[in-house]
């Protein structure tokens, strides 16, 4: 599985962005898929989670409220609407797919730049 994530960029503070996960290849509903962020000059954080299905989802204390995590697995693709941003939401975003909660993170996106201006 390859992972390409998009839809970052540059954006005040309070508004919006949508990024996605493009999967290739086969299997995609078989994963968990999970967004992280790294801040510059910080270690990666975990930001949200969802099940195979999309009918369960995870949110760092941080985001909760903030960020919705979804999926489609018809175009094997992980979405995170991102509302109400704040200057310190400012990350690479990546996606990253595991089998199960606690096994490692099989595949990772290369990321996507959010920067968020006060």
């Amino acid at each position: 599985v390859q992972l390409q994530a998009s839809g970052g960029g540059l954006v005040q503070a309070g508004g919006s962005l949508r990024l996605s996960c493009a999967a290739s290849g086969r299997s995609f509903s078989n994963y968990i898929m999970n967004w992280f962020r790294q801040a510059p000059g910080k270690e990666r954080e975990f930001v949200a989670a969802i099940n195979l299905s999309g009918g369960s989802t995870y949110y760092a204390d941080s985001v909760k409220d903030r960020l919705t995590i979804s999926r489609d697995n018809s175009k094997n693709t992980v979405y995170l609407q991102m509302n109400s941003l704040k200057p310190e939401d400012t990350a690479v975003y990546y996606c990253a797919a595991q089998v199960a909660i606690g096994k490692p993170f099989d595949y990772w996106g290369q990321g996507t730049l959010v920067t968020v201006s006060s």
